[in-house]
């Protein structure tokens, strides 16, 4: 499923869409979308393909279409210090940009059926972790995977905050999913071809909201024709942060808030924003998204602002473009503050290092 929004030129152009389509609606989701790049995820050989609002698949690597990822996001209702466990983690793409919001003391679980997936998803987190300056301006709950088929977790397992599940649910494993939820947790899933969140209000009490129609690939039941035996998922558990990590974080957390102070004062308390590139905008008219399932048919409507006067809005759009193209600002190239910071304190190098995360830029 896909298509909904037009495609970008770059990961920030389809944000904007995302953005102008409603897809992305808070600015916790926006900040986790723009902070992890798209094309990241891609095989080189593909990464044309990675701003258009597409699945994609190549053997068992997949990711699902923007425009899906930005509604589980919402659904979800992240916030720092959740525990959260992806059901069918796939590359890693919804666990980092999950991993932003929650932050260092939360929990950030993924089960996955192929180990050539993991394998994979383990070279894209640790590619992040090392090059993206993005790494450092979160605090970042990694996430861990574990290989196994996510129908066959232990029943010891503790429960978590947030749950979703990447592949299509059928009625008779609602309830299995629904078990994985603490009380007040959120349960995002495609159940029988339908985006849906539950919200876990009390030990037998659920809230029930279908959000949108979709297709997905269903979950595959697990094959005991080889030993006969169930082979037990067993998720990571939790860790508990050493000293040390935590004056790490602490730390860092502290060099940010005098680099936002420094920033402040020198824009006169914010009253100045820094000068931003003006991206160009594209007027885009209603859309309809049509999916073919066999012999069904699903559809649905995106709400995009009214065409109304269209014709007149872009050409006023173009006049006032032609009138500040002169002064029209080039992006600066990104500067990482917090890592500036670290490597002019008067530390040792190990030290330094250490704060940084032995990152390698």
């Amino acid at each position: 499923m896909g298509g909904a929004v037009s495609a970008g030129e770059d990961n920030d152009e389809l944000i904007d869409n995302l953005k102008e389509a409603q897809y992305i609606r808070t600015e916790l989701v926006e900040q986790a979308f723009r902070a992890i790049d798209r094309a990241d995820y891609y095989l080189e050989e593909f990464k044309d393909n990675a701003y258009k609002d597409l699945a994609w698949k190549h053997g068992n690597i997949h990711l699902s279409a923007p425009c899906i990822y930005s509604e589980v996001m919402e659904a979800l209702d992240l916030q720092p210090g959740l525990s959260f466990l992806n059901l069918g983690s796939g590359t890693g793409y919804l666990s980092s940009m999950v991993g932003l919001i929650l932050g260092p003391f939360g929990v950030n679980h993924g089960v996955e059926l192929h180990s050539d997936v993991i394998e994979y998803a383990k070279q894209k987190l640790d590619f992040f972790i090392k090059t993206s300056d993005s790494f450092d301006k979160f605090e970042f709950c990694e996430p861990s995977f574990v290989t196994g088929n996510c129908l066959e977790i232990s029943p010891d397992c503790t429960q978590y905050d947030r749950v979703y599940c990447g592949a299509g649910v059928q009625k008779e494993h609602e309830d299995y999913m629904k078990n994985l939820l603490k009380v007040g947790g959120i349960l995002v899933m495609p159940l029988e071809e339908k985006l849906t969140k539950i919200t876990r209000t009390g030990p037998s009490a659920w809230e029930t909201k279908k959000i949108l129609a979709v297709s997905f690939a269903p979950l595959i039941q697990p094959n005991h024709a080889d030993s006969g035996k169930s082979r037990l998922v067993h998720l990571p558990p939790v860790a508990v942060r050493s000293l040390q990590d935590l004056a790490r974080i602490a730390i860092r957390g502290t060099i940010k808030k005098i680099i936002h102070q420094e920033t402040m004062s020198k824009n006169g308390n914010g009253l100045k924003n820094p000068p931003r590139f003006k991206r160009r905008r594209v007027r885009r008219r209603r859309m309809e998204t049509i999916v073919f399932l066999d012999k069904e048919v699903f559809a649905s409507r995106i709400s995009n602002p009214s065409d109304d006067n269209n014709c007149e809005e872009i050409e006023d759009e173009r006049r006032e473009e032609e009138e500040t193209k002169p002064s029209e600002l080039k992006p600066d190239p990104p500067v990482n503050f917090l890592r500036e910071k670290v490597l002019s304190l008067p530390l040792p190098d190990p030290l330094k290092y250490y704060l940084l995360y032995y990152r390698e830029k």
